[in-house]
C-alpha cells in the first residue's frame, strides 16, 4: 500500500525557496528609496505579473510599468481541463485589479519596439516608455511555415490551442461538433516547446471528454519524438483509464508529421503516411515571443540565452527575459518556472537599484498533469545558478512513482488544483 505524499517531505526545497522570497521583503530592503527608477515589465502572464508583483513588495516607492495587452489574462495551465468539460472559461481568467491597486502601473497595449541604446519600449498605442531596468516575459509565438502547409490560416481551422484564448474555444467547439466514432489527430513538436507535458495530459482531458460523450472515438497522437515528461506515467494512466482510446506513435514509428493540408483535416508523416482527422489539433514549432527578437535578445535558435544567476540577457545589458522565451534548461518551460523566475529577477534589480549584491539564486518547478477527475501526476525539480549556467540541484525533485495506488493518484489531483489556486494568488491577487 502507497502512502501518501508529504507535502513537507516532498517539497521542502520548495518550502525553502518561498521562505527566501519572504526573506527579501523584510522591512530593511522594503524601506529603499529607489523612487528615481523605473522598472518596465512586457507580458502580464506567469513570469512578468509575478516580476512586476515582487518588485512593489521590495521597493513600495520603484515606479513599475506592467505591459500586456489583454485586460483579463487566460492562462494556458489547466486549459486543458476546459477543453475535458471539467472547468469553466472564466476560471482561466485573472485581472489586474490587484497589482493596480499595489501601485502598478498597467497598461493595455502591446510592446511593438525596443530601443536598448536609448532604453525605451515603443507601444501600439504610441506611447513611449523610458526604462532604466527592462523585464521581458513574452511568452511564445508559432514558428508559422515551418510546418508545411500550417500556418496563421490554418490554424483557423486545425487549432493549435497552445495559447490559451480564441484557439482554444474553437477547439472546444470542434470536440463538441466531432461526431461520434471520430478521429481527433494531435500533431506534437520536437523539443522545445512550452510545456512539455501539455499535449498528454490534453489527450488525456480529450479522452475523458470522449468516453463521457462520444465513446466511439480514437486519438492519434504524432509525435516528432520518442521521449517526451512523464512518459511511463502518461501511458499507464491513459491505458488505466481509457483503453485503447488514444494511440500515441513516435518518431521511430513514423510519427513525425512533414505536412498539413488543414483544409482537408489530412497529415502526412515523414514516409508518406497519410492520416485523416475529424479534429484536427496541430501544435507547430515554437520561439520566443516577437518582442524578444525586437529587443535584440535572441540567437540564431529564435529563443533568449540568459544569465543563471538574474536571467539578464547575454546579449543586451539591462534588460532581463524571464519564461518560457528563455533558453533555461534543464528548467523546463512551465508557468511555475516563469514564477519563481520571476521572483528571482526581482529580487536581483531591488538589490541592484541599491548597490547591494544580488541575492543567491534559487529555482524551483513543479508541474501536475490529470489525466483523470481522481488521477493526478506530477515531476518537480529544484534548481540553482553556476557559472551562469542553470543546474539542477542533485537529488531534489523527481516524478510521481509507477506504483501509486488509487488515493495517491486521487491525492496528486488534488494538488494540482490547489497549486493552480494558490499560484493565481500569488501573481494576480485571485
Amino acid at each position: 500500500m502507497n502512502t501518501l505524499p508529504s507535502p513537507v517531505s516532498r517539497r521542502q526545497a520548495l518550502g525553502s525557496l518561498a521562505a527566501g522570497g519572504a526573506a527579501l521583503a523584510m522591512p530593511a530592503l522594503v524601506r529603499a528609496q529607489s523612487a528615481s527608477a523605473h522598472v518596465v515589465v512586457v507580458g502580464g502572464g506567469f513570469g512578468g505579473a509575478t516580476a512586476a508583483r515582487y518588485l512593489r513588495l521590495h521597493q513600495p516607492k520603484l515606479k513599475i510599468t506592467l505591459v500586456e495587452p489583454a485586460a483579463r489574462f487566460y492562462t494556458c495551465p489547466f486549459s486543458n481541463l476546459y477543453l475535458a468539460g471539467l472547468r469553466e472559461w472564466e476560471s482561466l481568467g485573472h485581472g489586474f485589479e490587484a497589482l493596480r491597486a499595489m501601485g502598478i502601473e498597467v497598461v493595455h497595449a502591446t510592446a511593438q519596439d525596443v530601443d536598448a541604446q536609448a532604453r525605451t519600449v515603443s507601444l501600439s498605442n504610441g506611447q513611449r516608455l523610458v526604462w532604466d531596468k527592462l523585464v521581458l516575459s513574452p511568452g511564445v509565438d508559432m514558428r508559422w511555415g515551418q510546418l508545411q502547409g500550417y500556418d496563421e490560416a490554418a490554424a483557423k481551422l486545425a487549432p493549435h490551442a497552445w495559447k490559451a484564448g480564441a484557439q482554444t474555444q474553437l477547439l472546444r467547439r470542434q470536440m463538441l461538433a466531432m461526431p461520434d466514432g471520430g478521429t481527433f489527430v494531435m500533431v506534437i513538436p520536437e523539443n522545445p516547446f512550452r510545456c512539455p507535458p501539455g499535449p498528454y495530459e490534453r489527450a488525456a482531458m480529450v479522452a475523458h471528454y470522449f468516453q463521457q460523450h462520444k465513446p466511439r472515438s480514437k486519438i492519434l497522437l504524432l509525435d516528432a519524438k520518442d521521449d517526451f515528461s512523464k512518459k511511463p506515467l502518461f501511458l499507464q494512466g491513459w491505458k488505466a483509464l481509457y483503453g485503447n482510446m488514444i494511440e500515441w506513435v513516435g518518431q521511430s514509428d513514423d510519427g513525425q508529421v512533414m505536412r498539413v493540408d488543414a483544409q482537408r483535416l489530412e497529415v502526412e508523416t515523414a514516409f508518406g503516411a497519410v492520416h485523416k482527422a475529424q479534429v484536427l489539433n496541430v501544435i507547430p514549432p515554437q520561439k520566443a515571443g516577437f518582442i524578444a527578437e525586437r529587443a535584440g535578445v535572441t540567437d540564431a535558435s529564435g529563443w533568449v540565452p540568459v544569465k543563471g544567476s538574474n536571467f539578464e540577457s547575454t546579449r543586451v545589458a539591462s534588460v532581463h527575459v524571464i519564461g518560457d522565451a528563455t533558453i533555461a534548461a534543464p528548467m523546463p518551460k512551465s508557468g511555475f518556472s516563469a514564477n519563481t523566475q520571476g521572483k528571482v529577477v526581482a529580487a536581483a534589480i531591488s538589490a541592484e537599484l541599491q548597490g547591494l549584491a544580488p541575492p543567491q539564486a534559487a529555482y524551483a518547478n513543479t508541474c501536475y498533469s490529470l489525466i483523470g477527475t481522481d488521477y493526478g501526476i506530477s515531476v518537480a525539480g529544484v534548481y540553482r545558478a553556476q557559472n551562469e549556467k542553470i543546474i539542477e540541484v542533485s537529488g531534489s525533485g523527481g516524478v510521481s512513482p509507477l506504483q501509486g495506488d488509487a488515493p495517491f493518484r486521487a491525492a496528486e489531483a488534488r494538488y494540482g488544483a490547489a497549486w493552480y489556486a494558490a499560484i493565481s494568488a500569488d501573481i494576480w491577487g485571485a
